[in-house]
């Protein structure tokens, strides 16, 4: 089953699809580190960009999407953006796609219970996508 593991931060949704098949992890080939929303966020931007992801999600067979939680007041709440965003990628019609928000304290235990099978500096991913990864690799762990 193909995850793909969101950070929403500012205008953008970084992304990373992990696989896993038969008890084995792999990183589907794919250019996509991240989407973008233009700076305006009209209409027809966000559009755009939910068409964009649900291209990208299609294309790599893509079942569930897990999306790292945000707060949503306090010193480290999510801006008004990355809200747009997740909700952009909740109402992707058309797909058999299932969305999922993981709470900071789901993420941490399950990788207390079950840790990174190797360093994510071996993964060969960007340095950006590692609480992308981290996300995906709970949603496979976690079964949500």
């Amino acid at each position: 089953m193909v995850i793909c593991g969101v950070e929403l931060t500012g205008n953008d949704a970084v992304v990373c699809l992990l696989n896993l098949d038969r008890g084995q992890f792999s990183l589907p080939e794919t250019k996509v580190r991240k989407l973008s929303l233009n700076r305006n966020h009209t209409r027809e931007d966000l559009k755009q960009f939910q068409s964009a992801f649900a291209d990208l999600m299609a294309e790599h067979g893509v079942s569930l999407v897990v999306i790292k939680e945000r707060m949503q007041k306090g010193k480290f709440a999510g801006g008004a953006v990355s809200f747009k965003l997740e909700a952009a990628i909740q109402l992707i019609s058309g797909l058999d796609l299932d969305v999922a928000l993981l709470p900071p304290a789901l993420i941490k235990s399950t990788l207390a219970a079950n840790p990174l099978p190797v360093p994510f500096a071996e993964t060969g991913l960007k340095a950006f996508q590692e609480t992308a990864f981290t996300v995906a690799y709970v949603g496979h762990m976690a079964a949500v």
